[in-house]
């Protein structure tokens, strides 16, 4: 097991080690409460790459798309109100917002959704859809399902995605919010290999103090940033 001096989410130098399961060493933050395992323990690509190919994202998987809708109907309730408000201003024709899905698999089926809803869409996944082009900005939104918890570095991805984000845009999170401690060992979601990092609503909150967000919590495992400020990192 290696020292780790911070935490990989908020950078608190306030962590502590959590738990040994299996073959893990687990560690939580005491001031964001994210769980996350050891840095000599993070998986490799090979193991990512295979343990994705297990994953059936069919975009056209009715199942799939209501398991998504957890996300994406309230999001589009809030791009309503952003449509009209129009912050970002920018000089593209299209119609609808400017979104990023950022991390989006091998089927992008919820860009395929938000483009029904009539917004512009641009992918990116560092397996898939590897085109670092998109990777520029300003997005009106940007949307990361089942993402986050497979983040090896996740305070470098959220300074990310908050460069590319517009005042006043939303990043969409889904993810599966860590349970009572008691319920942690045997958490179907911690048994994924790729899964590193574990999330609370009060990780959350932390982020949004950080970067200048409002974070709101519309249902269990989702939650909805809004960038209000530019915070100097």
């Amino acid at each position: 097991m290696s020292q780790v001096f911070q935490c990989p989410v908020c950078e608190s130098p306030a962590i502590r080690r959590f738990a040994q399961l299996e073959t893990r060493d687990y560690w939580r933050c005491e001031t964001c409460v994210a769980t996350f395992v050891d840095t000599a323990q993070l998986p490799d690509i090979q193991l990512e790459r295979a343990q994705y190919a297990l994953h059936q994202n069919d975009p056209d998987d009715t199942a799939y798309r209501a398991f998504l809708g957890r996300l994406a109907t309230p999001l589009l309730q809030r791009l309503q109100g952003l449509q009209a408000f129009q912050p970002l201003q920018t000089s593209r024709s299209q119609q609808g917002l400017y979104g990023l899905d950022y991390g989006c698999g091998p089927g992008p089926a919820l860009a395929a959704m938000l483009r029904e809803a009539g917004h512009t869409m641009a992918v990116y996944d560092p397996l898939f859809y590897d085109d670092r082009s998109v990777l520029t900005g300003p997005y009106d939104f940007i949307t990361c399902t089942e993402v986050a918890e497979h983040f090896h570095q996740p305070a470098q991805e959220f300074a990310r995605l908050d460069r590319l984000l517009a005042p006043g845009g939303w990043l969409a999170v889904m993810t599966g919010f860590t349970p009572d401690d008691a319920d942690f060992a045997r958490w179907h979601y911690r048994l994924d290999p790729t899964h590193v990092v574990f999330y609370r609503e009060a990780t959350f909150n932390v982020l949004a103090q950080r970067y200048g967000w409002r974070c709101e919590i519309p249902c269990a495992n989702v939650a909805l940033l809004q960038k209000w400020t530019v915070v100097s990192n």
